[in-house]
């Protein structure tokens, strides 16, 4: 069962835009309303849930005090998603092994986790935040984790001289080459005692319940799956037995009748991923003996018997991080298979809860669509929805998908960017769509009122433009918006053409929809196919001129760029027939439009791609799971990848370039190690030496994706003509960089005109 049941699974992802109903089923429609059972109420032990939807745990990295209370940030933040009408909502991961996991920690035993340990001065915070939540009629529950083991920051050995822990000797995630060494059997006594001491302590701060954090390769998991614990000796040297013991203190500490949630994967499915790898890199073979789906699921019946409430369920780890964290690329409804076998399973053996109840499993994985949420429910794929993006991207989605409105639905565009790789970065979660998220203690919920109303002209409808245009026109101004192209959206409508990229293209239809109700509503005007200049704008006398030109490809010195068979990226994304008649296609640039480029022409078009970047490393910069299932399926779909490579001239049917061959390049197909963040020194790293090779390589097409340079003509020429009293420049006319910084700038210019 194991073999086949994922091996079906992961071969259905590579083209499944090709299956027309499961393609149409990512959209934000409403055939289903009235949502009946996805609003319908749940009991959880004692607790009775109003409704079918969980909000998802998304690590509140640095968004509680330095020594772990939670702050207003991330009390305004839970609240947000309590007003939007949620039923249960989940914590992020809060580390219960403050003393014994060094990587969970900063000097001075400050923390960027919340912390629910050591003393009192934590409690009012969680309080605060419990009574909140409460007060919108949702409950809450806590995620503790015994902590990250493996796949915490290596900088524990240099800035603390301590090797990071795990459940047997295993190599870092980030750092292959640092060992993790073994807890023992008394540091994981005091971790399950300490589990107890928490879920005692958040029971009596308000909180509902508690959340097993049992997935991702996390410590608990490292404690519970044959693939990391791999102990011959000692009680827990029974892979299960750390987990069960866990449930029991808490069940001591807590009571039968506090709920506990676990988060599990069915399976790693690292063996499915890698296949012959498993046997041939190094830090890999170590993890072979993954836990099987039959071995989950005794695992979680023996869970059930020891006190667990309710299970959510995926696939993956951080070695395959794009299974627990799907990105854009991936289809929606990803798991609904896994949380089917599931409860298959359990209703076959009528698994009850230590309280008679039935054991509900909660779906995971791109299910922010009500029609899709409210069909998984009724065909009995799962008894409850999680969702965690969606409720960034829009905490009202609860609320509108329950008067049917999800038109209004402000969809995740699943890039990760703001979610996810801003905390890896050092940031804290925010979305890439919603500006408010993360902020909303210091953006209210309403627009600020205006002085006087201003005559506003916004140049350029990407979502710089759009944003801060219909921000702006809400607000009570009279704004025109100038497009030069024939719909809005800029950059983002050939961004949407892959079928991949299916969530950009909802983003554009709730623009669309944004614009059109301001349009409505009598204060903006919108004109495309209008390219304006500096001189009409100031005959025209506005008090306000926002520039968001975007941004223009590069186009360097290169012999031969100017042939007719070399086009841009973008040009071939809003026009496919440009590559109709070529066979082999070579992509210069392996950054994200580069290689998601490639997967359309080899995908859809059914090209012969190469791609080329002179860098060590393809799409450097991008959330690890995005960029990681990007290169995944490229490999699959034998698309060669030439890093370290520089074109040096294009001729007819042909380029040239030259490749450092050197066996100290590094596989461009790694994805079971990431890129670490720029500012990050790796002192074990190699040297990478030249060996410089000159080859030819066929193309009857050639695609440059080399990026963006600011277009600032127009900007320019506004502010040398004085075309008005207050000219902005936004979005990548001021600085190239991605839809999050665009939204976030063209929201606060919109709040302050």
């Amino acid at each position: 069962m194991d073999e086949s049941f994922l091996t079906d699974l992961l071969d259905s992802f590579p083209k499944w835009f090709e299956n027309e109903s499961q393609f149409s089923e990512a959209r934000l429609d409403n055939k289903l309303f009235p949502y009946d059972q996805l609003f319908s109420p749940i009991q959880i032990n004692s607790i009775k849930v109003k409704n079918r939807i969980v909000m998802g745990p998304m690590g509140n990295i640095s968004m509680a005090e330095e020594m772990g209370r939670p702050a207003n940030k991330m009390v305004q933040y839970f609240t947000e998603r309590a007003k939007g009408g949620v039923g249960l909502i989940t914590s992020g991961l809060v580390p219960i092994s403050q003393n014994i996991d060094p990587t969970v920690t900063e000097l001075g035993d400050r923390s960027y986790f919340p912390r629910i340990d050591r003393s009192r001065t934590v409690f009012a915070g969680w309080r605060d935040l419990a009574e909140n939540i409460h007060a919108h009629g949702a409950h809450f529950f806590i995620q503790l984790t015994p902590g990250l083991g493996r796949v915490g920051s290596p900088e524990s050995m240099i800035k603390k001289y301590k090797l990071p822990v795990s459940a047997s000797w295993n190599p870092n995630f980030y750092l292959t080459s640092v060992p993790c060494r073994p807890l023992t059997d008394g540091e994981c006594r005091r971790i399950i005692k300490a589990a107890g001491q928490a879920a005692a302590d958040a029971k009596a701060a308000l909180i509902d319940g508690v959340y097993l954090h049992g997935h991702e390769g996390y410590l608990l998991e490292q404690m519970t799956n044959s693939a990391f614990n791999r102990r011959k000796m000692g009680r827990y040297a029974n892979w299960q037995t750390f987990g069960l013991d866990m449930v029991k203190e808490i069940r001591k500490r807590a009571g039968n009748r506090y709920p506990i949630l676990y988060r599990i994967d069915l399976s790693l499915a690292l063996n499915a991923v890698y296949g012959e790898r498993m046997n041939t890199v190094s830090t890999l073979k170590k993890f072979k003996n993954e836990r099987t789906i039959a071995m989950t699921l005794d695992y979680m019946e023996n869970l059930v018997k020891a006190g667990v409430d309710i299970f959510d369920v995926d696939l993956g780890c951080y070695d395959n991080w794009w299974l627990p964290h799907p990105p854009n690329s991936m289809p929606s409804g990803c798991y609904l298979p896994v949380s089917r076998l599931v409860k298959q399973y359990f209703n076959e053996k009528n698994i009850l809860s230590n309280v008679g109840l039935p054991v509900p499993i909660v779906a995971v994985g791109k299910l922010g669509y009500p029609d899709l949420a409210e069909k998984a429910l009724r065909d009995e794929a799962c008894d409850m929805i999680m969702l965690a993006r969606p409720l960034l991207a829009d905490p009202q989605w609860p609320n509108k998908a329950f008067s049917g409105r999800v038109k209004d639905i402000r969809p995740c565009i699943g890039d990760q960017e703001a979610c996810i790789n801003e905390f890896v970065e050092g940031g804290h979660p925010q979305c890439a769509v919603n500006p408010r998220t993360g902020f909303e203690d210091v953006y209210s919920a309403e627009l600020p009122p205006i002085d006087s109303i201003k005559q506003i002209a916004v140049v350029g409808a990407g979502p710089a433009g759009v944003i801060c245009a219909t921000i702006a026109a809400k607000r009570g101004h009279k704004v025109t918006l100038y497009e030069k192209q024939d719909r809005i959206g800029g950059m983002l409508v050939p961004g949407s053409k892959p079928r991949i990229k299916y969530e950009v293209a909802n983003y554009l239809e709730y623009l669309q929809h944004q614009v059109d109700l301001a349009v409505d509503n009598g204060n903006l005007t919108v004109k495309t196919g209008i390219e304006t200049s500096a001189g009409d704008l100031k005959r025209l006398g506005y008090d306000a001129i926002i520039v968001c030109t975007g941004g223009t490809p590069v186009h360097p010195s290169i012999s031969g760029l100017d042939l007719p068979h070399v086009v841009q990226a973008v040009d071939v994304l809003r026009n496919p027939d440009l590559a109709i008649q070529a066979q082999n296609v070579v992509v210069v640039g392996g950054g994200a439009v580069g290689c998601e480029c490639a997967h359309f022409l080899s995908a859809e078009l059914g090209k012969k791609v190469t791609v080329i970047e002179m860098l060590d490393a393809f799409m450097i910069g991008l959330c690890t799971a995005n960029r990681g299932h990007m290169i995944h399926e490229l490999e699959k779909m034998n698309v060669p990848l030439m890093n370290c490579t520089r074109l040096k001239s294009v001729q007819p049917g042909s380029i040239t370039v030259e490749q450092n061959v050197s066996n100290t390049v590094p596989s461009p197909y790694i994805t079971w190690t990431p890129l670490l963040p720029e500012n990050i020194e790796n002192p074990l790293a190699r040297p990478v030496r030249q060996q410089l090779e000159e080859k030819v390589l066929p193309a009857d097409l050639v695609v440059l994706a080399l990026g963006l340079r600011p277009n600032t003509q127009i900007y320019d020429e506004c502010v040398e003509k004085k075309a008005a009293p207050q000219v902005l420049q936004i979005g990548d006319a001021f600085q190239i960089r991605r839809v999050f910084e665009a939204v976030k700038a063209g929201y606060a210019v919109g709040r302050s005109l």
